[in-house]
């Protein structure tokens, strides 16, 4: 079987973490000859620009959706408006969305109402918990019975699509495209960081990375981590904890609030994606709610403590690379120093080997794949 040159391929993204995983997808297509088009819808404006430009590339559209203030519904509403006469005049082959956000659902019925089949990047990741993550648990749910091609990273998610009845030959085993990325980054990071602040670090002390985001978390769960990574730099003085704080304006208040005056935690601005590849190079360990980090720190034999209490990426948290621990301090105290002093690492991951983005191409373009097959190896 041969490819289909004449073909057109639409990738919409909207937030940075879906400009970092598509971007796989999008080199693999042009390297192939695929006439593809990236649109950026812009629920995330500046953090999706950092993306950009540390690939090299540009959305060929620009949607605007993003406003002060915006919400769920005024991004889907907005999507929907102005992704659908571009849709009526492009009419791509494939429209390929990735992930769980609301730009993705948005796109994905965008396609489902103008009769264009939908591709969806990282399809199958399920919690079982609509309400953790909300409302991504909702999005992705309700993209699976929208698309017609199923690219699934893990095998666990392959099996949740088959259970929902997705047929077989619908469903592809590609890996996680966000590998790909990682790699990537790796091998493009420029000599020294480029936020000043990460150059202060001392590389002869440990590192513990941290970052949480999440709205199940909001309140007291922030308010108990905080609590627990304060009580760490005093149990553990020689440990330089590295927190780029979401822009949210409920995150940054609490960590003022709790963590503003303690000078072994090094607060940032979100860093760019490079420099967040540096610090996964550098940091002795990560404490994190987000999804891409439970899957990038394995990746670079880094374990992950996860602050929730479910995860929709449970190969990490089998293989021993993750551990849940939720939000409560003592947890969270004793998880990190057990970590600390039982250090692990691993030579690959669960998640992917930096073949996705090109499986996946092949895919869209008929060609034969074959599928990611995962293997854990202790270093």
């Amino acid at each position: 079987m041969t490819a289909d040159i004449t073909q057109t391929v639409a990738c919409v993204v909207g937030t940075r973490p879906e400009v970092i995983k598509m971007f796989p997808v999008v080199d693999a297509l042009r390297a192939g000859g695929v006439n593809t088009r990236l649109i950026h819808t812009g629920q995330h404006l500046e953090l999706s620009q950092d993306a950009f430009n540390a690939f090299g590339i540009a959305a060929d559209v620009d949607l605007e959706v993003m406003s002060a203030a915006q919400t769920p519904t005024r991004v889907a509403s907005l999507v929907l408006d102005r992704l659908g006469p571009m849709l009526s005049e492009l009419r791509p082959s494939w429209l390929v969305v990735q992930g769980d956000t609301t730009t993705v659902l948005a796109a994905a019925i965008a396609g489902a109402y103008h009769q264009i089949p939908v591709a969806h990047v990282e399809a199958g990741l399920r919690s079982y918990r609509l309400d953790q993550p909300f409302p991504e648990e909702i999005n992705r749910r309700a993209v699976t019975a929208i698309a017609s091609l199923h690219f699934a990273p893990t095998q666990t998610a392959v099996d949740a699509l088959r259970r929902e009845g997705v047929p077989s030959d619908q469903i592809v085993l590609t890996g996680n495209t966000v590998i790909d990325a990682l790699h990537w980054a790796c091998d493009h990071l420029p000599p020294v960081a480029i936020d000043p602040m990460l150059r202060a670090l001392d590389p002869s002390r440990p590192m513990l990375l941290m970052t949480t985001h999440r709205r199940e978390n909001f309140g007291p769960g922030l308010a108990d981590v905080f609590q627990a990574v304060r009580r760490l730099t005093e149990l553990r003085p020689e440990l330089q904890i590295l927190f780029p704080v979401h822009p949210n304006p409920a995150v940054r208040a609490e960590v003022r609030r709790w963590l503003g005056d303690t000078s072994s935690v090094l607060i940032t601005d979100p860093l760019s994606y490079l420099d967040m590849a540096r610090a996964l190079q550098q940091c002795t360990l990560v404490l994190t709610d987000s999804g891409g980090l439970q899957e990038e720190a394995p990746a670079l034999g880094k374990q992950v403590l996860v602050l929730r209490e479910v995860t929709e990426r449970p190969e990490a948290i089998e293989a021993g690379m993750a551990r849940l621990v939720g939000t409560d301090p003592a947890g969270i105290i004793g998880a990190v120093l057990d970590a600390l002093d039982h250090p692990r690492a691993w030579r690959s991951s669960p998640y992917g080997d930096g073949k996705a983005g090109q499986r996946i191409a092949n895919a869209l373009q008929g060609l034969p794949v074959t599928p990611f097959t995962a293997l854990v190896e202790a270093a």
